[in-house]
């Protein structure tokens, strides 16, 4: 089964931690900005930040695997993930921050949103082992040169090295056929709520 040390990055690929949580969440922020899942469920730029910020520090930097991919010293793409054992466990008073930050920034509509997306992604995730991306993102400077695919294609290979199965949900139905050139296929669609944005379930089996 997958593990990170399994995974050989290319040059300019670094593997980072909660010292870097200011960077993951500024690149995954800007590339989500226009998101329509994420536009529902934020309803602005600020809160989608600050919930970021708070599950890379909390969650996924600590407990996961994360990933910045650099251009002349700036990063530009940013991938969170779990790979198969991780646990997406939070202190208790680390989810109350991210959970008041969400509060703070964009009220009690962005929290009820929030927890009802927590709970429908949680129903629908796969109960066998896999490597779950939560998140790949490429700042608006690095866009339209494959950066997402370079970051995220490593660990693809080595889930297919491993027989590991990858999981993830795309919230931009614009971004369905870049998941399906990388081999993920559509399980199902789900909404979060009666008038969210679908989400939809891709599951990658390993080649």
């Amino acid at each position: 089964m997958l593990k990170a040390s399994d995974i050989v990055p290319e040059q300019g690929i670094a593997t980072v931690g909660v010292e870097s949580v200011a960077a993951l969440s500024d690149i995954t922020a800007d590339a989500f900005r226009d998101d329509p899942f994420n536009s529902w469920l934020f309803g602005g730029f600020e809160p989608m930040k600050r919930t970021f910020s708070g599950l890379a520090q909390h969650i996924y930097a600590p407990n996961g695997f994360c990933q910045i991919l650099s251009e002349d010293g700036e990063g530009r793409a940013a991938a969170m993930w779990l790979m198969p054992g991780d646990k997406a466990d939070a202190s208790m008073a680390g989810m109350l921050q991210t959970y008041w930050g969400l509060f703070a920034s964009g009220g009690w509509g962005a929290l009820m949103r929030g927890k009802a997306a927590g709970e429908a992604m949680e129903k629908h995730h796969p109960k066998e082992p896999h490597a779950y991306l939560f998140t790949v993102g490429v700042a608006s400077a690095g866009r339209g040169r494959g950066l997402g695919r370079r970051l995220i294609q490593p660990v693809l290979d080595a889930c297919d090295r491993t027989g590991t199965m990858a999981y993830l949900e795309n919230s931009n139905p614009a971004n369905r056929r870049f998941y399906n050139s990388l081999g993920f296929e559509r399980v199902e669609l789900f909404h979060a709520a009666a008038d969210s944005p679908p989400l939809e379930a891709m599951k990658r089996l390993p080649r």
